[in-house]
């Protein structure tokens, strides 16, 4: 059932009825990079009370866009995982997240980076139209957390966790060093020659790897 109505024959009235209560699309991006147990939600939204996890959860359930599964033996642990339904609201979050990243400078005091956040940071700068023709796997590693980058002929997955066989790995140094790179303040080369981003592979990955992520 929808948390609230506005009396408004209208697809956008109807969408926000079943996601524009706060959090739930947060909880959405989170799942975009797959099933996440309840305890690797609260890890990724370390601010949000349990009670409106669990009543988010719950409202999405409701609505057919997310789902509950049993891992199998020796795993014992539920998972939320995205339906198709739920996964289609990937485009409009790509969108809202450029329109909101136009605003952004440095992090707020008391703004947190997490590995959901910087996978959605990949798909909102994603440029297909650079990788179109060309397949390659990254592995970027933040410090606290990793992300697999996979390309494949101009189409982008992204998940949490190392890459099963990258062409690159890609280390960041200091906070902010990754960013300084997708936002054109320091060319690949300048990285690499201060230290502020390190790579095992071909160091012309970084390059390419530059043309298809800018803010």
């Amino acid at each position: 059932m929808a948390a609230r109505e506005y009396g408004q024959f209208c697809g956008l009235a109807r969408a926000l009825e079943t996601v524009g209560e706060r959090w739930t699309l947060l909880i959405v991006r989170n799942l975009l990079s797959g099933p996440q147990r309840y305890t690797d939600l609260r890890k990724g939204l370390p601010a949000i009370p349990t009670n409106i996890l669990s009543a988010r959860l719950k409202q999405l359930e409701e609505t057919g866009l997310v789902v509950r599964r049993a891992l199998p033996h020796p795993e014992r642990a539920v998972v939320y995982e995205l339906t198709d339904h739920g996964r289609d609201l990937e485009a409009s979050l790509i969108a809202l997240g450029r329109w909101g990243a136009r605003t952004m400078r440095e992090p707020r005091p008391g703004e947190i980076v997490t590995a959901e956040s910087v996978a959605m940071a990949f798909r909102t700068t994603f440029r297909p139209e650079a990788a179109r023709g060309v397949t390659v796997g990254h592995e970027v590693r933040m410090g606290d957390f990793t992300l697999r980058v996979q390309v494949t002929d101009g189409s982008l997955t992204v998940g949490i966790g190392p890459h099963p066989d990258p062409d690159l790995v890609i280390e960041r140094g200091p906070d902010g060093a990754l960013r300084e790179l997708m936002i054109g303040a320091k060319t690949p080369d300048e990285a690499l020659g201060d230290g502020s981003v390190r790579v095992q592979g071909d160091p012309a990955h970084l390059r390419r790897f530059v043309e298809f992520f800018r803010f």
